[in-house]
């Protein structure tokens, strides 16, 4: 072999393993957190451990008030049940990996994990604009076909919409992590949020990501735009219907069946459309964190108690399980 060929052959090896290195995934990510301040992380650790056994709490007692309780088993209370078991489900994913980085001081995940935490989260988060949005059919058919609510809102139908949509949004997710996974992680591991999130994780990548954010912005439009616009529409066909009521007590009756939903729908949508459809690029960190933290965390906690504190059916049913929970307690 000649010492040009030599020089030659040493080149393409060089090449062949630059790219071998930069298409090489990194073994695991590093989360950044919400800070980096000890004296911080104690109190932040105190805070959402909190937080994590309210939202626990409050909506496995949920659940628990409606199963019990005979007159709460109609559509509607079958759909906050899910949305509970979305809320349990969801807040688990993300918030005990928070709470041990927290409390070691460990910030690390590893690859595999950081990617099954993104699968089962956007299942999650679809999962819960789906149902958001069967709930506000509900309550329209309810006030504005009152008569026909019963055909309507079969409980077969609501039982099989319900799992399909469960299916629909575990397809969903698993395709869009499939192509994540097709990319690779070789500029930087950390990651600069308290999990991973899938625009965070694209943000990372070193291939190209063209072909994921336009499908995640077409997801995020069915997902977010969609749904929040067939939402506001079945709002305002209920808002017209509750006008026409004469008595206002009919007015007050409907608008505090509704408002309770209303407010869920507003929090939720505006953050998650927030963070799904602005570009990856050229926003900020910390708002993003906090954007993150209220559809993350924030609304498993607030959905409970906005749903219990504000119906009188919810009410009587968790005072019936405490009453039952005392007398049980006696010897």
């Amino acid at each position: 072999m000649t010492g040009e060929e030599v020089k030659t052959s040493g080149r393409s090896t060089r090449n062949e393993g630059d790219a071998v290195i930069k298409n090489q995934s990194v073994s695991e990510f590093t989360l950044a957190g919400l800070t980096s301040t000890p004296g911080l992380e104690s109190l932040l650790l105190g805070v959402f451990a909190f937080i994590y056994t309210i939202a626990l709490a409050g909506n496995l007692l949920l659940i628990l008030a409606i199963c019990t309780c005979k007159k709460l088993h109609t559509p509607m209370y079958f759909l906050l049940t899910n949305l509970s078991l979305v809320n349990v489900f969801s807040i688990s994913i993300t918030t005990p990996k928070m709470l041990q980085n927290l409390g070691t001081h460990r910030k690390s995940i590893s690859f595999y994990g950081c990617f099954t935490q993104v699968h089962l989260f956007v299942w999650a988060l679809g999962t819960e604009l789906l149902i958001l949005t069967f709930m506000a059919y509900d309550r329209y058919a309810a006030i504005c076909q009152p008569l026909k609510y019963t055909l309507i809102m079969r409980k077969e139908m609501c039982f099989r919409i319900t799992i399909s949509i469960w299916v629909f949004t575990l397809v969903n997710s698993t395709f869009h992590v499939s192509l994540l996974l097709q990319l690779s992680f070789c500029n930087s591991s950390i990651i600069n949020n308290f999990f991973c999130d899938f625009p965070a994780l694209l943000k990372l990548s070193c291939s190209d990501t063209s072909l994921n954010e336009t499908l995640t912005s077409v997801a995020a439009v069915i997902f977010g735009v969609c749904t929040c616009g067939l939402t506001l529409t079945s709002y305002l066909f209920i808002l017209r219907a509750i006008f026409r009521i004469r008595s206002a007590e009919g007015k007050k009756k409907a608008f505090s069946t509704c408002s309770s939903h209303l407010i869920v729908v507003i929090f939720y949508f505006s953050s998650v459309i927030y963070n799904y459809i602005k570009p990856t690029s050229g926003s900020s960190v910390e708002i993003d964190k906090l954007v993150s933290l209220l559809y993350s965390v924030v609304t498993p906690v607030v959905n409970p108690m906005i749903y219990s504190l504000r119906n009188k059916d919810v009410k009587e049913a968790l005072w019936s399980l405490t009453r039952r929970g005392l007398l049980f307690q006696r010897p």
